[in-house]
């Protein structure tokens, strides 16, 4: 199936199965902003729980937070977001689209790389176990051509981004023949920059009113708290805080469903090191993310690093963990190591002291700060991404069936189990009932009688539920029941008292929670 007829079905699944609709549908639509539908919200906030968990739980040194959306305009002044938060935008004439400059160039790369993989890739199943993929990639003349266009586009464009040069950016766009996706043409207007941050009034009357801002990020909240935090919680340094919530960018270029949106939710982590230790600390969080991320076992082969070409003006280490979507490998979470840049910069901005005392060197210091960002809207397509599967069965007649699964880590699946009456009489539905009443203070269950068995298997498996109890006239007789296994379809007979236990071992986030 090709990738891009993957990731519409990925979209109309979220839809069909309640994961996530379009919002103000009714309206025609509010682009880039979406609603989280019944199975949607849940998967949400399982994956938020996993995140909390592994950084508030299993560290003694990492505390939360929950701060405003609103905050003082000055806030955003001295963070840089006044003056520095920009995207270098272009339009194309003919199809009046609007696109990210650096976006068209990386999406080229990306063109160069994909030849180069095909290239391998073509040569490995022509030499099969013989093939020695470093000597083809150091002599065969197709890579090396496509290896130094692609070198000499790098330099280019980092360049060019670390310069500000926009007339250079859309001067690559040109040389490069990147047209239009839309119209297939290169009549491009000149990049400009263009400010994401939301601005809005706050006052009693228009004339009293002051500009301010929605957060960008939440980062900031933590950065202005970070003292009353440590002194309130008596936390020594090294020291982390954590935080989910809501984010917003008047993203432009908005495209590829919940990828890139306006309204987000955020999940950072500040953590506040001495200075000179922040380098060493970036690493030990890059692995440690990284391990987070590989527990949920959609593939270690479909994760990254990603190092920065360019560095923001706070950081001096960046690397994105990426994921390999549909549409490529793109970043679902940030580690940057942000110096001292926005302690020092509040202080600078407030006139307030962000000094860290450490009684173990009597010395002041402004920390420095290694922050690990993860979109939870992103996060939450990766999985889907990653869980969709489409089986093809042969069934006993010898025709063949599609069985569209969800293969969601048990842990995080909106639905734990779903609790079947084998048929609407002779007591069965009330058996089912008093399970259901048994079990639902422990796991999220769904009871379901309509239609056939295998009717109902099929919209659980649709959602993700990675269990199903089937209570039939033997469960009458000796109190057992079949539990079906979402990912092989394989069924056992267990007792009705062991059912809390069994599900309780297979979904408990514990079992991730260990993993780390």
């Amino acid at each position: 199936m090709a990738q891009e007829d993957l990731f519409k079905k990925l979209v109309a699944h979220c839809k069909e199965y309640g994961f996530v609709f379009q919002s103000s549908e009714i309206y025609d639509g509010l682009s880039a902003v979406y609603d989280y539908g019944q199975y949607g919200v849940e998967l949400k906030n399982n994956i938020k729980k996993y995140w909390w968990d592994s950084l508030v739980l299993l560290h003694e040194n990492v505390v939360g937070l929950d701060s405003a959306i609103f905050m003082h305009p000055t806030i955003w002044k001295a963070s840089g977001h006044v003056d520095a938060f920009n995207d270098p935008l272009i339009d194309n004439k003919d199809s009046k689209k609007r696109y990210r400059a650096d976006v068209l160039i990386e999406e080229q790369m990306d063109k160069y790389e994909a030849k180069i993989s095909k290239e391998v890739e073509k040569a490995r199943d022509r030499f099969g176990e013989a093939f020695d993929e470093a000597q083809f990639r150091s002599t065969n003349p197709r890579v090396l051509a496509n290896q130094e266009k692609l070198d000499a586009l790098h330099r280019r464009f980092v360049k060019a981004l670390n310069d500000s040069d926009l007339v250079e950016l859309r001067q690559i766009i040109v040389d490069e023949e990147i047209a239009c996706p839309v119209s297939g043409s290169r009549n491009w207007t000149e990049v400009r920059q263009f400010n994401l941050m939301f601005s809005t009034e706050m006052g009693a009357t228009s004339e009293s009113a002051s500009k301010i801002y929605l957060r960008p990020e939440t980062a900031q909240g933590i950065f202005v708290n970070y003292l009353n935090v440590q002194k309130s919680g008596r936390m020594k340094i090294p020291f982390g805080i954590a935080q989910i919530g809501k984010a917003f960018r008047n993203e432009i270029v908005a495209r590829q469903f919940i990828f890139r949106m306006r309204e987000f939710e955020q999940m950072e982590m500040q953590f506040f090191v001495p200075p000179g230790t922040e380098l060493e600390w970036f690493e030990y969080w890059k692995e440690a993310r990284m391990k987070w991320h590989r527990a949920l076992e959609f593939g270690d082969d479909n994760y990254r690093f990603h190092d920065h070409d360019k560095l923001a003006h706070y950081a001096n280490a960046a690397s994105d963990i990426e994921f390999r979507f549909p549409f490529g490998f793109k970043e679902v979470e940030g580690i940057h190591s942000r110096t001292d840049f926005d302690l020092g910069s509040h202080q600078e901005y407030s006139g307030k002291k962000m000094q860290y005392f450490d009684p173990d060197t009597n010395k002041n210091y402004v920390p420095y700060v290694v922050e690990t960002s993860i979109g939870v809207d992103r996060m939450f397509l990766q999985i889907i991404s990653a869980a969709y599967t489409e089986e093809l069965l042969t069934k006993e007649d010898g025709s063949t069936d599609t069985r569209v699964v969800l293969k969601l880590p048990p842990a995080l699946a909106p639905v734990k189990l779903a609790v079947f009456p084998l048929t609407k009489k002779d007591g069965l539905p009330e058996k089912a009932r008093t399970i259901v009443d048994d079990l639902k203070f422990d796991f999220n269950c769904q009871y379901e009688e309509k239609d056939s068995i295998g009717k109902r298997y099929r919209r659980q498996d649709a959602i993700g539920t990675p269990y199903c109890i089937t209570i039939d006239h033997q469960t009458l007789q000796d109190d057992t029941v079949t539990i079906r296994y979402r990912d092989t379809m394989e069924q056992e007979r267990v007792k009705v008292g062991v059912l809390k236990q069994t599900i309780k071992d297979k979904v408990d986030i514990t079992n991730l929670l260990k993993q780390l």
